[in-house]
């Protein structure tokens, strides 16, 4: 079983840089992927960022390319999402969540994911 435990969100403005954390517990292989999702109010959960946990098979969704970057501490077991030159839009709750199967192809759906993270709220004033 893997703990997903997510850190670093908070409120800045627009144009600011956040860095969130996630926390990974657990026994883990380097199959596993991590992705990380967001969720506005009113809105469905959208695809951010995923990579596998050996670093590999990394990609980003469309609107935040370019301006997010994900990255493996395996030491530190965490997943890090550096978020740049944030957006109001960018304003939602920011979950991780886990593939503990291997994938065929990279998985960017939320139901491929089968351990979540209880989220952290990012808030970007504009």
């Amino acid at each position: 079983q893997v703990q997903l435990a997510e850190s670093g969100g908070g409120v800045v403005q627009a144009g600011a840089s956040l860095t969130l954390d996630c926390t990974v517990s657990g026994r883990t292989f380097d199959y596993y992927t991590i992705g990380w999702f967001r969720q506005a109010p009113g809105k469905e959960r959208e695809f951010v960022a995923t990579t596998k946990w050996s670093g590999a098979n990394i990609e980003y969704g469309d609107s935040v390319k370019g301006r997010f970057t994900i990255s493996t501490d395996n030491v530190k077991s965490t997943v890090t999402l550096q978020m740049n030159n944030l957006k109001p839009e960018d304003t939602a709750v920011y979950f991780c969540a886990a593939r503990v199967a291997p994938a065929a192809s990279t998985p960017i759906r939320d139901w491929a994911y089968h351990y979540w993270g209880q989220g952290t709220q990012v808030t970007v004033s504009s």
